[in-house]
Formats: C-alpha cells, structure tokens, sequence
C-alpha cells in the first residue's frame, strides 16, 4: 500500500487544525488524553476481536495507542494507523519503535481518499476519530472498500453532547453557553451521536449487522483541579479567545471552580456517554 498526504477539499479545515496547534497540543500529551478514554479502552477493543493474522486500519490513530494494541493482538498480520496530523504521527512511530511494536506502522492519510486497497484489511478501528469526516459517506464508502467482505469495523463515537458531563461543564465555563453542535453528515465530535443516522451511514456504505452499544464511563482530567485546569485550558483556550481579559478570567475561574468540586481520589472524574458501534462488511 502506498502512503500520501492528499487531503479531500471538504476536510481542509480539518487538516488545518489536526495538522496544526490542535494536533500539536494532542501530540504533547498523549498520555493525558489516552488516560482519560482509558476507561473505555477494554470494551472496544474486545469488540473488533482481532485474530493473530489480521491486517488491521486504525483511522484516526492520534499518537497510537490502539493501533500499538492491535498489533500486540495480530503478531503475524500488521495494524496501520493513519491521521492527519503529521506531529501525532511521529509521536505514534517512536512510540512504537521504543515499545518494541514492529507490525504497527502509520502514516499521514486522509482515510476519506487515501487509496488502502480493496479488502486489504480485515478489520477496521476508530476510537473517537471518525466523527470528522467533511463527507463521512464518501469516507465510509472507502473504508467498507478497504474491508474484506465479512471483515469487521469497530468504532467508538460519543453519544449526545447533554449525555457528556464533561463538554456540558467545559462549554458553560469556558464559553457560558451549551456545547456547540455537530449536525450530522457535519465534522465535529457529536456528529455521529444519532443511532439511525449512523445505522443508515452505514448501511449505505456497504456495512451490514449495525449496531450500536450504549457506554458511559467516567473520564480523568488530571491528579488534581490544577493539572485538569491546566489541561483543559490548553485545550479549549479558544473558547475564551475573544473575550476581554477580565471576563477570561472569571471564565477560567469557573472552570477551576468545577474541577475542583469533581476532584477525589482517582483524579478529576467527569461522566461521559459514548457509542461502541461494531458492523461488518457486507
């Protein structure tokens, strides 16, 4: 299989931002943000019940974790991961090296376009990466193409933005008003939170046995209020961009406010909701 950066039109911004400050920020803390999905990490991978030979696509690997756990369970087939971001994907390849991890490789890929190979895989992953799709129908018809027929696709995808104590807290801080919204068919972390849009996405994609699993887990922000504030700040700092600096702050310090009234003794806990959707190629 060959490697490229063409990146389809609808998902330039998309680039910009994973390919840039955003991705980079992702990349700087890889074990913060595995930590806090760590909750969630048994389910799914359980789910795509991966064989010793299998040949795995992990879309939307950040600095790669899953696709490192997919290749540890196929010792004699490979896992690919592949992201937008160029900085998360350095950080996925050393990881791996110095994990001692040889069958997982990775590469900067826009998965909507990117030429895998038809029914090179036998399974495909994606743990809250493919909800940012700018045609998540093209991008899901050359997945079910990369899939062999019968081969499985795992996905994990959060559920409703109001079912996520966490975006709930953090847009009402940091913004003072509710989480911004993901339309479906839209990039953004809730768009593939409707169980029939995303039955019939993937159905019409060429994926058969849809279905979608309900979990709700909680996730760590950090040890203690200061490290989440810290943590969460350098995340959605956007959010307070346009204010003036007095109303930044009181708007931080709401924040630090809430995330010291979840902070206990496992860390900064807030509850999340997300989908485990499993499917196979038709």
């Amino acid at each position: 299989m060959t490697t490229t950066t063409s990146v389809d039109p609808t998902n330039r911004a998309q680039a910009t931002a994973w390919d840039g400050t955003e991705g980079d920020y992702w990349a700087a803390h890889p074990d913060r943000f595995d930590t806090a999905l760590a909750r969630y990490q048994p389910a799914f991978h359980a789910a795509a019940a991966i064989g010793p030979g299998d040949r795995v696509l992990d879309v939307g690997c950040g600095t790669g974790l899953t696709t490192r756990a997919a290749a540890r369970a196929a010792p004699g087939g490979e896992a690919f991961g592949v992201d937008l971001s160029g900085r998360m994907i350095e950080v996925a390849r050393a990881t791996a090296a110095a994990e001692g991890v040889p069958n997982a490789r990775f590469a900067r890929a826009d998965a909507q376009v990117h030429p895998f190979g038809t029914a090179a895989f036998d399974g495909v992953i994606s743990r809250t990466g493919a909800m940012f799709f700018g045609r998540p129908d093209v991008a899901f018809a050359n997945l079910a193409r990369a899939v062999r027929p019968g081969g499985r696709l795992t996905l994990l995808t959060w559920q409703a933005a109001d079912r996520n104590e966490w975006i709930v807290a953090f847009a009402r801080d940091l913004a003072g008003q509710g989480p911004p919204p993901s339309p479906a068919g839209q990039p953004g972390p809730f768009s593939l939170s409707d169980p029939d849009h995303v039955r019939d996405l993937l159905t019409a994609a060429g994926f058969t046995d849809v279905a979608l699993d309900g979990l709700a887990e909680p996730e760590v922000y950090g040890h203690d209020a200061d490290e989440a504030h810290a943590f969460v700040v350098g995340l959605l700092g956007w959010m307070l961009a346009d204010l003036p600096p007095a109303e930044r702050e009181r708007h931080s310090e709401a924040l630090r406010a809430t995330l010291a009234a979840h902070e206990g003794p496992d860390g900064v806990v807030l509850g999340s909701a997300a989908w485990l959707v499993t499917a196979r190629r038709a």
